[in-house]
């Protein structure tokens, strides 16, 4: 894939210096003026509507570590996966972490009864 030319990357700490020094093209007193509905509604109209649930993906803290692994896929998903451009190895562990969040919850075993509960229907 053909590197793009039109993006730049910056540190954190760096546009930082940048905003201090007044050279961001961003016009932050228009943008930290917006309230939260406004903000979401941009976001809306850019991205779309998040879907039903998304707060059940946010993984809070640190990811679990990587381990460098060796896996055959077939060709035509890993064509489609790189397709998509960089990052494809990321998107094929969001896609396997899905898989697997689902299935845990799926595979849990409904919560036991209490004693007092199942004394109660004995009786």
């Amino acid at each position: 894939m053909r590197k793009n030319e039109n993006i730049a990357r910056f540190s954190a700490d760096k546009i930082r210096r940048k905003i201090a020094r007044g050279e961001s093209k961003t016009d932050w007193k228009r943008a930290n003026a917006m309230s939260q509905v406004e903000v979401e509604r941009l976001a809306d109209k850019d991205e779309g509507p998040l879907a039903a649930g998304w707060e059940s993906t946010v993984m809070v803290g640190l990811p679990p570590a990587k381990q460098d692994i060796h896996i055959r896929l077939d060709g035509d998903i890993l064509d489609w996966f790189k397709a998509r451009g960089r990052g494809y190895q990321t998107r094929i562990n969001a896609v396997l972490r899905a898989f697997v969040q689902t299935r845990q919850r799926v595979e849990r075993k409904p919560a036991t009864r209490s004693r007092s509960h199942r004394a109660k229907e004995a009786t």
